[in-house]
């Protein structure tokens, strides 16, 4: 495995001066991310087959183990806040378990017959988007998983750091980030991590576009947690609605700070109108702006 690999060029970065050893560790993140460039055709055509798949109600699985697992589900559990991807269409399968977000459980990722209970389990089906993440490309954990979700009737995409790979083989779209060897052997939570988190958010991101989450470059469903949030918000229905901040704010609070719900009733609409026209068109607020239907 390329990951596992020495690269000679680090055998004595121990004794490097510090400077000169983070400058070296920045060009190796650098080249990882450069790594996906040939990758953006699969990312696209993944997201589109998830977009898909989520618009018959389908839910957003993501599988891993160790560091693979905990960028998994970092990118997943951003949805909500981001894009309001409601929680009960997300699911995070981590060998170990959650508890193995804080606490290493290492050991948990060649339980193969643990990832295809956890499939059962969560009564995964062929609406359900399944991503499985592993460096290697062969834990047995995430292998099994796809592997069993596959079997399910899911549609199954497969991110790894090595090709040739089981993970990849089992996946209908697999995704390969050759990162190759790392500046520390084996320490897959440098290159390796850098490149699955990119490619994640690349994907998430454009699924989200796919399901019409995203207007004119803004976040449009994003939930409104905090003050920040509020002015941006704000800005986004005055923007978009083109009104007075006034109105904005007004019809925020009218639709229960649901931003596209107050673009619609910024623009005319009364509240339940506004409602019933975003649940008729997936909750795509172009789409409901190009029907005319506001």
């Amino acid at each position: 495995m390329t990951t596992e690999t020495v690269d000679p060029r680090y055998a004595d970065l121990d004794r490097w001066p510090t400077a000169l050893a983070v400058e070296a560790m920045l060009e190796g993140q650098m080249a990882a991310i450069a790594a996906l460039k040939d990758q953006s055709g699969a990312i696209a055509a993944a997201a589109d087959a998830a977009a898909a798949r989520l618009r018959e109600g389908g839910r957003l699985v993501y599988v891993g183990a160790g560091t693979s697992g905990r960028v998994a589900v970092q990118d997943g559990v951003e949805l909500t806040p981001t894009y309001s991807w409601p929680d009960e269409r997300l699911v995070f399968l981590l060998a170990g378990g959650m508890d193995a977000l804080a606490h290493s459980a290492e050991g948990a990722e060649d339980d193969d017959a643990a990832a295809r209970a956890e499939i059962a389990a969560a009564d995964i089906g062929q609406n359900d988007v399944v991503i499985g993440v592993a460096a290697s490309g062969r834990t047995p954990y995430a292998v099994a998983a796809i592997d069993a979700a596959r079997a399910a009737g899911a549609l199954t995409i497969g991110l790894a750091n090595n090709p040739g790979t089981p993970l990849l083989a089992g996946a209908e779209h697999p995704i390969l980030a050759d990162t190759g060897s790392e500046i520390v052997a084996g320490s897959t939570r440098m290159k390796a991590g850098t490149a699955q988190k990119v490619a994640l958010n690349l994907l998430s991101t454009a699924i989200m576009l796919r399901l019409g989450r995203v207007y004119r470059g803004l976040m449009v469903n994003m939930r409104v947690s905090n003050v920040k949030l509020q002015g941006r918000a704000n800005a986004i229905v005055r923007d978009v609605a083109q009104v007075s901040a006034e109105r904005a704010g007004a019809a925020l609070t009218h639709a229960g700070n649901d931003i596209a719900r107050a673009i619609l009733i910024a623009r005319g609409m009364d509240g339940d109108s506004a409602a019933a026209t975003l649940l008729r068109h997936h909750h795509n607020l172009r789409a409901a702006i190009e029907a005319g239907d506001a």
